[in-house]
């Protein structure tokens, strides 16, 4: 990691890192216990890679406790509190675009058979309904939860949500609409 830039992974380790001093399996626990894994892509594999690539960069410290067998504990450093900051500040005032299969389908709309185009516009919708109920069970598996991890499951249902009813509007309009042959 030559520059400050950091992964999505890298961002999520350091910010639990910086909450205290954490070894690998405690960091698995949390990102577990949060629901972590319904915003961010992160194995319990790569979190030793993440952990040994921040402390390349000097943006985290290892530590065993002296005479023991106990696991390296990683704390951040104050560099890793600067690159922290300004990336998570940026994460929140920014615009990262993010696309959806849904709009590489609707390019390729006059392709398929007006049945079969409209039929997997309803799956979708379905799957979206299924994922929304998954969700809030994952949401309510984890209660209580602090404030600011409720907002970010707020945040995917609220998207899914929308989802849910661009579906509605579009299957509604293009049901009304010659079909193209």
């Amino acid at each position: 990691m030559k520059s400050t830039a950091l992964t999505d992974a890298e961002l999520l380790v350091l910010g639990l890192v910086a909450e205290m001093p954490r070894h690998g399996y405690e960091l698995e626990q949390v990102i577990e216990q949060r629901g972590m894994r319904e915003w961010t892509q992160i194995g319990f594999s790569s979190i030793y890679f993440v952990l040994g690539k921040l402390e390349k960069a000097g943006f985290a410290t290892a530590q065993t406790p002296a005479g023991s067998k106990a696991r390296k504990s990683y704390s951040i450093t104050p560099a890793g509190h600067a690159v922290l900051v300004a990336h998570t500040l940026e994460a929140l005032g920014g615009f990262r675009p993010t696309y959806s299969s849904a709009l590489l389908g609707m390019v390729h709309w006059p392709a398929l058979p007006r049945e079969a185009a409209l039929g997997a516009l309803e799956a979708r919708g379905e799957a979206i309904s299924r994922e929304m109920e998954r969700l809030e069970r994952v949401r309510l598996g984890r209660q209580p939860l602090p404030d600011f991890i409720e907002a970010l499951f707020d945040f995917s249902a609220g998207q899914l949500a929308a989802e849910q009813a661009w579906i509605a509007e579009t299957l509604a309009y293009m049901k009304t609409k010659p079909w193209m042959e």
